[in-house]
């Protein structure tokens, strides 16, 4: 008899044992898929945080070559896929550029693509040197320029009763002796392309209220530049948190 109760306990803890071991798998096998489901969501979040992020870089221009054939990626990092590979020497426009720990990573456009590449794997292109005016003095620009300053924008407006951005770079140019042409199209087409602006040159936007170049200032040194946009002629940042998202290039007439 006491053999047979002790055989009938054993069993019990053997069945109330093998429980225990499903019950647990059977949490750990709860817990598989939401944790993929994290794991997904965290690389959909990923990309979101990365829009923000190369948003909040700063403004970089210049034309550079790679050193190596070099790896392209989604973002500022190694962590971030390649989304092209630059054959060495290839040409690459910087656009903005991102500080990650003590490294420096410029967003760069190559291969019809943007993306991110480490500072150290470019090294400057050889640029053409364009001379500023002659009819023109860059100092005279400016400070025709910041003299204008509070006059309200007025879109199609050229005089000081109004100026929309066109309008006020050819009267400032006017004023200095020098002859413009009137959008920012055309004022865009005639001028050259600089990676190190001094002041008085043009810089030029794109995508503001509409698509590709289509709002320019003067650039009046220490990262600011002068223009007719919002409600009035005023001085901007560079790397305002609008301008500096529209940002395309420096150019000089």
């Amino acid at each position: 008899m006491k053999k047979l109760v002790f055989t009938l306990f054993a069993a019990s803890s053997l069945i109330f044992t093998n429980s225990a071991v499903d019950v647990e798998a059977a949490f750990n096998s709860n817990t598989i898929t939401p944790a993929i489901e994290s794991s997904h969501t965290a690389q959909v979040n990923t990309e979101e945080v990365e829009q923000v992020a190369a948003a909040k870089a700063t403004v970089k221009t210049g034309k550079y070559k790679t050193k190596h054939n070099s790896n392209i990626r989604l973002d500022a990092g190694t962590k971030y896929k390649v989304v092209t590979v630059a054959k060495k020497g290839a040409t690459v426009i910087a656009t903005h550029q991102k500080k990650v720990g003590s490294k420096t990573w410029y967003k760069v456009k190559v291969n019809g693509k943007a993306g991110w590449v480490l500072s150290t794997l470019l090294t400057p292109a050889s640029t053409k040197v364009v001379k500023a005016s002659n009819s023109a003095s860059s100092s005279e620009v400016v400070s025709i320029a910041l003299s204008l300053k509070g006059i309200p924008y007025k879109f199609g407006g050229t005089t000081t009763s109004g100026f929309d951005c066109s309008g006020f770079i050819q009267y400032v140019f006017k004023k200095a002796g020098k002859n413009v042409s009137r959008t920012t199209g055309t004022q865009f087409a005639e001028s050259t392309t600089v990676s190190n602006p001094v002041p008085g040159d043009l810089i030029f936007f794109a995508n503001t209220y509409k698509a590709g170049i289509s709002h320019v200032g003067i650039y009046i040194g220490n990262g600011q530049f002068v223009h007719a946009g919002g409600s009035k002629a005023e001085v901007k940042s560079v790397n305002d948190p609008y301008w500096g998202k529209k940002f395309h290039s420096y150019k000089r007439l």
